[in-house]
C-alpha cells in the first residue's frame, strides 16, 4: 500500500505532487490544449506599491493569479484596482501578509525607503519575492535581505530588466572575446534627476489626504508632516525615502561592467557634486554645507576595483545631472552621447551601449563592421518576468536574483555614501566596513522608526 503524503501548494507547484503519491499525473496543460495553464499550476501573486511602477510588473505577470493588492493611496491606486477585480484591497501589507494565507509571491514596488521592510516580511514569511530597483535604501539592508533570502531558499528577482535583454549578452560575449583587450576603465551616465534635487523641506503642512494612510507610507522613515513634494512623484530626491539618481537608474547602466567584468567589491569610491547649499553663520564665507533633505543636483562618483582573475584592476566613473565623460575621438563626427549610457575603455578599443545595456556598438563603427562577432556562449533569457514565475514553480533561479542583485546594490549605494562625506572611501566589503573614516559607517544603515524593524 502506498502511504499518503501531506504536500503544500509550493511543493506541488515545484513538481513535488507527482512523487508524493507515487503516481503519473497528466499534466493540465495538456488535457487544456496548447497555452493552456490549469489554474491549480498558476502562482498567487500579491502586489504591494501598485500605483505606479507596480502596475507594469502586475501586466507581466498577469498569466497567474493575482489574489491580492495592497497600496497606501486608495486613490492614486485606484485604476489599478479597477483592473484586477477580484483581487482582495489592501492598505496595510503586514495584514494582507497575515491575513490571506493562500499567497505564494509578493511582487514590491513602494517607495526605496520601504523595500527591505517589505520584501523581509514576505521572506520570513516564505513568499517568493519580486523588488523593484533599487534592492534596498542602505547597504546594510542589501545584505541582510540577500542572506534572508538564500537562508529561506525562496526564489527572487531584481527589477531590472536590462538583464534579460540580448544586448547585455553581446557585450559580455565581445568583452570575453577580447573585442577590445583588457578593460581598465568604464565610464556611466545617466540624464537624471528628473525630479526637484538640491532643495530643502518644505515649510507648510497641508493636510493629509483622506485616501492616503501617512503613517504607512513613511514606514521606517523618520517622523515628518506629509507633503505632496514627497509622493507620490517625488520621493526619489529626499534622502530619507530615496537614493537619488544614482539608486534609481545604477542599476541599468551599472549592470553590463558589473556582470561583464565580474567587478565584485570595490576597494574604494570618492564622489563630487553640484553644491548642496552655503551657509554663513557660524561658518566661513562660502564653506560647503551637506543638504541632509535632498540629494545634489548633479553628481560624480568613481569606484576603484582590484584585479580580478584575469582581469587588470579597473575604475568605474558614474556622471548624472547632466554630467557626461568626453565624447571619445572614435566617435564619428555627426555621432553623439545618448541621454543614458555606458562606455567601455580597452587596450585595444572601446565599447559603447545606452542604458540596459541596449545597442552595443564597438566604435568607430568602421572597427564594428570588421569585428567577426564571437559565438553566442550566454543563455539566452525566457524573459524576465517569466525568469521569476518560473524559478518560484521550482525552475532555475532568476538571472537577477538577490544572490546577484544583492551584491551589485551595495556597490551602487556607497556612491551614496561618499556624496554624504566627501572624501576618498576604502572598502571592505566582506565586513562591510570604511577603514579609513569611522564616521562614515554611520551610513551603511540607519536607525528605522519605532516600530519598524527587518
Amino acid at each position: 500500500m502506498l502511504q499518503k503524503k501531506s504536500i503544500n501548494r509550493r511543493q506541488f507547484l515545484g513538481g513535488a505532487a507527482a512523487g508524493a503519491a507515487g503516481l503519473t499525473i497528466v499534466p493540465r496543460h495538456v488535457l487544456g490544449g496548447a497555452g493552456y495553464t490549469a489554474p491549480s499550476e498558476k502562482l498567487n501573486i500579491a502586489a504591494i506599491g501598485v500605483g505606479n511602477r507596480g502596475a507594469v510588473d502586475l501586466q507581466n505577470v498577469s498569466t497567474e493569479n493575482i489574489v491580492a493588492l495592497c497600496d497606501v493611496d486608495e486613490d492614486y491606486a485606484a485604476p489599478v484596482f479597477e483592473l484586477y477585480p477580484k483581487a482582495k484591497k489592501y492598505r496595510d501589507f503586514r495584514k494582507m501578509l497575515e491575513k490571506e494565507k493562500n499567497i505564494d509571491a509578493v511582487m514590491v514596488a513602494v517607495p526605496d525607503h520601504s523595500h527591505a521592510v517589505v520584501a523581509m516580511t514576505a521572506i520570513k514569511m516564505g513568499k517568493h519575492v519580486y523588488c523593484e530597483k533599487p534592492l534596498t535604501r542602505t547597504v546594510y539592508e542589501a545584505r541582510k535581505l540577500t542572506e534572508a533570502a538564500r537562508e529561506a531558499k525562496v526564489a527572487t528577482q531584481w527589477g531590472n530588466q536590462g538583464h534579460a535583454s540580448e544586448g547585455i549578452r553581446l557585450i559580455n560575449e565581445w568583452i570575453r572575446d577580447g573585442a577590445i583587450g583588457p578593460v581598465r576603465e568604464v565610464h556611466a551616465w545617466t540624464n537624471r534627476p528628473m525630479w526637484p534635487q538640491g532643495v530643502g523641506r518644505p515649510k507648510d503642512t497641508p493636510p493629509v489626504p483622506s485616501t492616503l494612510d501617512w503613517d504607512i507610507w513613511l514606514g521606517p522613515a523618520p517622523q515628518r508632516a506629509y507633503h505632496p513634494a514627497y509622493l507620490p512623484r517625488f520621493w526619489r530626491g529626499w534622502w530619507d525615502f530615496g537614493t537619488g539618481a544614482l539608486g534609481d537608474m545604477a542599476g541599468h547602466l551599472m549592470d553590463s561592467p558589473y556582470w561583464a567584468l565580474k567587478l565584485g567589491y570595490p576597494t574604494s569610491v570618492e564622489a563630487c557634486s553640484s553644491l548642496y547649499s552655503r551657509k554663513v553663520e557660524g561658518k566661513k564665507w562660502g564653506e560647503i554645507v551637506i543638504n541632509r533633505e535632498t540629494y545634489p543636483r548633479a553628481s560624480i562618483v568613481r569606484y576603484e576595483f582590484p584585479a580580478r582573475d584575469d582581469m587588470p584592476p579597473a575604475t568605474l566613473t558614474w556622471y548624472d545631472g547632466g554630467l557626461r565623460p568626453a565624447r571619445p575621438k572614435e566617435l564619428e563626427e555627426g555621432r553623439s552621447l545618448a541621454n543614458q549610457g555606458v562606455i567601455f575603455v580597452g587596450d585595444k578599443g572601446k565599447l559603447m551601449s545606452d542604458r540596459d545595456g541596449g545597442s552595443p556598438r564597438l566604435i568607430p563603427e568602421s572597427k564594428m563592421k570588421a569585428y567577426k562577432l564571437p559565438p553566442k556562449t550566454i543563455p539566452r533569457s525566457i524573459g524576465h518576468w517569466k525568469e521569476w514565475i518560473e524559478a518560484c514553480k521550482g525552475g532555475k533561479p532568476a538571472m537577477v536574483n538577490f544572490d546577484y542583485a544583492g551584491p551589485l546594490n551595495e556597490v551602487i549605494l556607497l556612491g551614496n555614501i561618499a556624496l554624504q562625506i566627501g572624501e576618498k572611501l576604502y572598502w571592505d566589503g566582506p565586513n562591510m566596513k570604511v577603514t579609513n573614516v569611522p564616521e562614515a559607517n554611520e551610513y551603511i544603515h540607519r536607525q528605522y522608526r519605532q516600530g519598524w524593524s527587518l
